[in-house]
């Protein structure tokens, strides 16, 4: 998180409660419609705790500020009080059963945000509802004449956030303005049984699959079913050091992973064509945004359905997204008559585009 943000509160925290009350209740009303009985709620940059009241119990105060938390038992002593980063959630997979975040998710650079909604993503459990309240406009940085100067803002348009969103794994439910005059945005979304994108800026290559399967949904990474030969490939073909781990890959190796469709299948074949498509407009932008070396496709038939219908593997006569483009054949077990030499030849291939690109 923003070192200057976190500066202002710890040393403006009294003076933030004191002029904040808690806002947008019916917000929180509508949260807790879709909470389950049971389960942790977490407030993630909870501030001084205003809006635990509001929650069901057991309920999670997380902040990043040791001063707002400090604030925390005087109208919330039974929460459980955790320190840190949005970027760094020190929770076990799926231990929540719902979250609530009014105004933190915005404190972070908008190319930022996916890696923090994976994070997100792996606390929840599947069915979890969220709730986020961010900033509508453009532009990154801080506010002329801000009365806790120093703090960052991101500011979001509604079609990039929902993007961002189901990016990483969350099915969108309502991306409402608070009112015509208010700049703000909320966002009520449920935590799908899929993967998040793993992706930021200054990737050297992304690479994209056809959609998570079940297994691989339900395992945390990608390509994680037994006989898939992504992983090897790509350790043979030195993209990684780290087999089935997304998140080494993209933060060690610049390697980000998303798909052309978020939902999560026993098969491929399972998805339309239309899907393909949905989802391949999706990625457009989400290059378009971050800007990788290239993208690689993993799975020449996907790829046909979703953008070119006469394409065969290689490098492709088109950029996408304003990127180059190459397409490889499926890694899965299914595709025996592939050799994983020749698989991770094709990843060879894909990098040596990305650097081209990026003059390495």
């Amino acid at each position: 998180m923003d070192e200057a943000t976190v500066a202002a509160y710890e040393a403006g925290a009294v003076a933030w409660r004191d002029h904040r009350p808690a806002r947008f209740l019916h917000r929180v009303a509508a949260l807790r419609e879709r909470l389950s009985p049971e389960g942790v709620v977490g407030d993630l940059g909870c501030g001084a705790g205003l809006h635990l009241p509001h929650l069901p119990r057991p309920v999670l105060a997380l902040d990043a500020t040791a001063a707002m938390l400090a604030l925390v038992p005087e109208v919330a002593p039974d929460a459980w009080r955790v320190r840190a980063d949005l970027e760094h959630l020190p929770l076990r997979r799926g231990v929540l059963a719902g979250a609530w975040a009014r105004a933190s998710y915005l404190h972070l650079p908008g190319s930022q945000l996916p890696w923090a909604l994976m994070e997100l993503h792996h606390a929840t459990a599947v069915g979890a509802p969220v709730h986020l309240t961010m900033i509508r406009g453009e532009g990154d940085g801080p506010f002329a004449g801000d009365d806790l100067p120093g703090r960052f803002f991101a500011r979001w348009a509604p079609e990039p956030l929902h993007d961002v969103l189901v990016g990483s794994g969350f099915d969108v439910l309502e991306l409402v303005a608070d009112d015509a005059e208010s700049d703000w945005l909320h966002a009520l979304a449920v935590r799908a049984r899929t993967l998040p994108d793993t992706v930021g800026p200054g990737m050297r290559l992304l690479v994209c699959g056809l959609n998570p399967s079940i297994h691989a949904a339900d395992a945390g990474a990608g390509f994680a079913r037994p006989g898939n030969r992504f992983w090897p490939a790509a350790l043979a073909a030195g993209l990684v050091t780290r087999d089935r781990d997304p998140r080494h890959a993209l933060a060690h190796h610049g390697i980000g992973m998303t798909d052309l469709a978020k939902r999560a299948t026993a098969r491929a074949d399972e998805l339309s064509r239309d899907e393909y498509r949905a989802g391949a407009a999706r990625v457009e932008r989400l290059v378009e945004w971050l800007r990788p070396g290239a993208v690689c496709f993993v799975g020449l038939g996907g790829y046909r359905d979703a953008v070119d219908r006469r394409a065969i593997a290689g490098v492709q006569p088109t950029t996408f997204g304003g990127v180059p483009a190459y397409v490889m054949p499926n890694t899965s077990g299914l595709n025996a008559r592939v050799p994983p030499a020749e698989l991770a030849e094709h990843l060879r291939a894909a990098a040596r585009l990305a650097d081209d690109s990026l003059g390495r």
